[in-house]
């Protein structure tokens, strides 16, 4: 297959674009930050952006997406011969390290959290991502582990402690080793366990 010597430029050119917006994006909000901003703070002209993202909300939903795709790969490359308790904890303790590693990535997604800029289409791909933590809360349900209660309201619960926690974290700049993830998840378990 032959791959010509600019696309590899191009796809640099793509993620230099959307590293400065999310950059620019974090610390001016949303509705604050042009596309002229992130043009020029990716070193390239308005017609090259424009090529490959025809409007803010297109490049933000792709911002969106490669988070998820991310978070996706490291809920998935887990071993579902754990048990619920285990498998819990494992989920739980590396979307907290992954955007406690990466702030901004959390920081963006928690300004699209009610934001009607991301559609439809690519929520429901963002809620793929979390299939493995939806299939170890169905089969905690089903061994008796965890409560019967519906699914979206255990995700509504269990996302907006973690959450909280995070934006406590990031926002306050605590330290590493005064962070105690283990002790939120602690909380958690014992409120969704049987």
């Amino acid at each position: 297959m032959f791959i010509p010597m600019n696309y590899f430029c191009m796809v640099n050119k793509k993620e230099d674009i959307k590293a400065a917006a999310l950059e620019l994006l974090i610390e001016n909000g949303i509705h604050a930050t042009p596309m002229s901003a992130i043009a020029k703070a990716a070193g390239t002209g308005m017609g090259t952006i424009y090529n490959y993202f025809p409007t803010k909300e297109s490049l933000i939903n792709a911002i969106y997406l490669d988070i998820k795709e991310k978070e996706e790969a490291l809920l998935s490359a887990s071993n579902k011969k754990q048990t619920v308790k285990s498998l819990f904890t494992h989920y739980y303790t590396i979307v907290s390290n992954f955007y406690l590693e990466y702030p901004n990535y959390f920081i963006f997604i928690e300004q699209l959290k009610s934001s009607p800029m991301i559609t439809l289409e690519n929520k429901q791909r963002g809620y793929q991502a979390i299939q493995p933590v939806i299939d170890t809360l169905k089969r905690g349900q089903s061994e008796g582990v965890i409560k019967k209660i519906s699914i979206d309201e255990l995700l509504q619960f269990i996302a907006g402690s973690m959450l909280s926690h995070l934006a406590w974290i990031i926002n306050n700049n605590k330290a590493k080793e005064d962070v105690k993830l283990s002790n939120q998840l602690r909380l958690i378990w014992d409120a969704i366990k049987k």
